[in-house]
């Protein structure tokens, strides 16, 4: 019995694992453009992966697959480097709140597509209002050095076109793909591998 749990946890962990390196991946799938007030915004399909860490491992891997490969990809580049510890939490935070709605509302038909659309648009509006207040504070006042709010609310309305698309793609993309996985699994009988 113990050795049964202990192949499971080690089946989750692999999975975390394999979504990890996904995410980080999933991240160099992006188009970056310059805003006027300084700095870029980036059109990426990256968002779909954290809500799929979230659909496919529950909450708490989910958390780690999402933060730990997107924070990966920002030590990497240059341009995010400092970063890469607030996209930790603010992308796990992604993968963390697709997981809880899933498992914790929606328990009995997480594998159907609605329950896996209402918990990618949980994760999204969550993640688009903290990274929202990313912008303002750390990009905005740390970083840009603005020392009017009128000037931060500007780079935040600036990067909202990229938000709101992220956000969006990814409420549509990763239920797609988190049904046809969990069907996948299911068949081959890995269903252990799922939260």
């Amino acid at each position: 019995m113990n050795q049964s749990k202990n192949h499971q946890q080690l089946l989750k962990l692999c999975a975390a694992a394999a979504m990890t390196a996904i995410v980080f991946a999933g991240n160099y799938l992006r188009v970056t453009i310059p805003i006027s007030l300084g700095g870029v915004t980036s059109f990426t399909l990256a968002n779909i992966l954290c809500a799929l860490s979230g659909i496919l491992l529950g909450p708490w891997w989910g958390f780690v697959a999402a933060g730990a490969g997107s924070a990966f990809y920002d030590t990497t580049n240059p341009a995010y480097v400092s970063e890469a510890p607030i996209t930790l939490c603010t992308k796990g935070m992604y993968g963390l709140i697709a997981g809880l709605v899933l498992y914790y509302v929606f328990r009995s038909v997480r594998e159907k597509y609605g329950p896996q659309v209402v918990a990618a648009a949980c994760a999204a509006v969550a993640y688009m209002v903290v990274y929202s207040a990313k912008v303002f504070f750390y990009n905005g006042m740390l970083i840009q050095g603005f020392t009017e709010p009128v000037q931060c609310w500007a780079l935040v309305v600036s990067k909202l076109p990229a938000t709101l698309f992220n956000g969006i793609v990814a409420i549509v993309g990763a239920p797609i793909l988190g049904v046809a996985i969990m069907k996948a699994l299911r068949a081959a009988h890995l269903e252990k591998m799922l939260a």
